[in-house]
């Protein structure tokens, strides 16, 4: 092992990958499991932000967007990779790379850019059951209290249980929500029209929607929230090797994502004109509600609810996991400032126990705001996922290995153009 962190510290050598790592069940498990973070209740907006300038933007959106996830997904599981310590997760390499200071403040955005995500699923997860209850299921809707409290407690456990059987329901949940967007996208075909295709948007218009959808594809094939952990187990498992097996893991993350998400979002922009794409955005409902009012379809409405809870769910367990980092990395930092070391079992326990009851807390109050408060932790995890790796391929010895590649430019350039986006949204 210290010939390996050695030579991840050289100053500067070309990197090729090892020939010959062979794919386990254990890797598809890990790929499902990104699949599920990245897919939150996103997906079920993206269709009438990414769809309303037809459908030749979207064409130059699926061209960039697969390399746009890999790319950036694999640099900064390199980052936590490049670490000369075996367990350091994201917020230690920061601090390792970086310096105290540099490592305080990352570690601080990166958790409140993060956590009300969490927040905001806590929220997303009550509502949606509590709609299925009086929608689908024709019953009274429950205590707001009580119903939230089950759903949290049963999410909470799952984490409280271990990596294992978050795993593990993870993929009984994901398989379905594939399964169910394959199907639903199917399902729309004898309902595609012309009229997407019939927009052909100027070239100032056509740039600025690609501009401003960027951001929404950004994070709606976003996992690197699970990124520091899914780096830190495929460091313990291979070793020397753990650099080409989590790209290989993220590699198929990425082709799973662009072919299961994009052609749930062209089978919903080929069904809909850009008329009733706008409606829908004024309307502030996601894209399967509409398409469910606009076909009377009872398939639509009863798997609408579905998609949305295993996407909830899972994305709940990815973002957990860089939350439940960052608050641990930031108590430490403090307590390791006036030269102590926290007991791990009572910090895991008062963790699990602020989760508990911040994401209740919210939950029962089912605030509006906190889609602002999303928008506004945003650049941040571009910055983190795109800016942060790149910045540190240029000035970390350990990263140094990973120089002179076209795909640095492109991952630097596309992170910021899609801050610019994000920046414009809030002023505008």
């Amino acid at each position: 092992m210290s010939e390996t962190i050695a030579k991840s510290q050289a100053p500067v050598q070309s990197y090729s990958a090892p020939q010959g790592i062979t794919w386990t069940k254990q890797d598809t498990v890990w790929s499902i499991s990104l699949f599920g973070t990245a897919v939150g209740a996103g997906i079920l907006f993206l269709p009438i932000n990414a769809g309303m300038a037809g459908f030749w933007p979207l064409v130059a959106m699926a061209i960039l967007i697969g390399p746009m996830t890999y790319l950036s997904h694999r640099a900064l599981a390199r980052f936590v990779l490049s670490s000369k310590h075996e367990n350091a997760d994201i917020t230690e390499v920061v601090e390792e790379h970086f310096g105290a200071g540099a490592g305080k403040l990352i570690t601080l955005l990166y958790f409140f850019a993060i956590y009300p995500i969490v927040l905001i699923y806590g929220v997303g997860i009550t509502n949606t059951v509590d709609s299925f209850l009086v929608n689908q299921m024709h019953v009274a809707s429950p205590p707001r209290w009580l119903l939230s409290i089950v759903l949290i407690l049963g999410m909470m456990g799952i984490m409280v249980a271990g990596e294992k059987l978050m795993l593990k329901v993870t993929e009984w949940l994901v398989y379905p929500l594939i399964i169910i967007l394959a199907g639903l996208s199917l399902y729309l075909i004898p309902s595609w029209n012309g009229s997407a295709l019939s927009v052909v948007p100027s070239a100032s218009d056509f740039f600025k929607t690609l501009w401003l959808t960027l951001p929404v594809l950004v994070f709606s094939f976003n996992h690197s929230p699970a990124i520091s952990s899914f780096a830190l187990v495929q460091r313990r498992a291979h070793g020397p090797n753990a650099v080409a097996k989590s790209d290989a893991i993220l590699r198929r993350t990425a082709v799973m994502l662009l072919i299961f998400v994009m052609f749930f979002v062209l089978s919903c922009i080929m069904s809909l004109t850009p008329a009733q794409l706008a409606e829908a955005k004024s309307q502030n409902i996601a894209v399967l509600s509409y398409l469910a009012n606009q076909f009377d379809s009872p398939v639509i409405s009863y798997f609408g609810p579905a998609v949305a809870f295993t996407a909830i769910v899972t994305s709940f367990f990815g973002h957990y996991l860089g939350a439940r980092e960052g608050l641990r990395g930031i108590i430490m930092q403090q307590a390791r400032s006036f030269g102590s070391e926290p007991n791990p079992k009572r910090l895991e326990a008062f963790i699990i126990v602020f989760f508990i009851l911040t994401l209740w807390l919210v939950a029962v109050i089912n605030p509006s705001i906190l889609g602002l408060i999303e928008t506004l932790g945003g650049p941040i995890i571009a910055a983190i996922l795109f800016l942060m790796p790149m910045y540190a391929i240029r000035k970390v010895p350990a990263m140094a290995k990973y120089k002179g590649h076209l795909s640095n430019a492109f991952v630097t350039l596309m992170g910021l153009i899609a801050i610019s986006a994000i920046l414009y949204k809030l002023v505008a």
